[in-house]
């Protein structure tokens, strides 16, 4: 005997997509969203790997050093004040974190390049003081030591 249920229409064919498990080469990759930048052609691409750059100097923003505090000190913010503050800069910075950490699972060699080259040009404009500010003291007390570092 027959079901009770209407009778199903054929679903649209969807098309297949494949996954990268391992570095390739080459523009035709998914970073962050679900076809972007695709096969849009080079011009996606480049956009979503200036992106990638973008966030990986933005993560080396000194956001909970020295300026930080310094700013915080200057408005005279209540300790409580001041604690939000720093969590929600702390947040931020973790969140753009896991965005590269979820650009960088694209499995793309070019985008694993330009994220790397982001976090050095950013480290170098931020942490070194090119930007103002000075290296910050963690990396001060860091100073060659010939005992311990020979």
């Amino acid at each position: 005997m027959g079901s009770m249920a209407p009778p199903s229409t054929p679903a649209p064919a969807m098309k297949a997509r494949y996954m990268h498990m391992t570095f390739f080469w080459g523009t035709k990759t998914e970073v962050l969203f679900t076809l972007w930048p695709g096969a849009r052609g080079g011009g996606m691409y480049a956009l979503a790997l200036i992106f990638v750059f973008a966030l990986g100097a933005i993560l080396e923003l000194r956001g909970g050093g020295r300026a930080l505090d310094d700013w915080l000190v200057r408005r005279r913010a209540r300790p409580a004040a001041a604690a939000a503050v720093r969590t929600a800069v702390h947040a931020v910075r973790v969140g753009v974190a896991y965005l590269i950490m979820l650009a960088l699972m694209s499995f793309n060699g070019g985008v694993f390049l330009v994220a790397v080259a982001g976090h050095v040009v950013g480290f170098l404009a931020f942490r070194t003081g090119l930007c103002g500010g000075g290296p910050s003291p963690v990396e001060e007390d860091r100073k060659y030591d010939p005992v311990c570092c020979s």
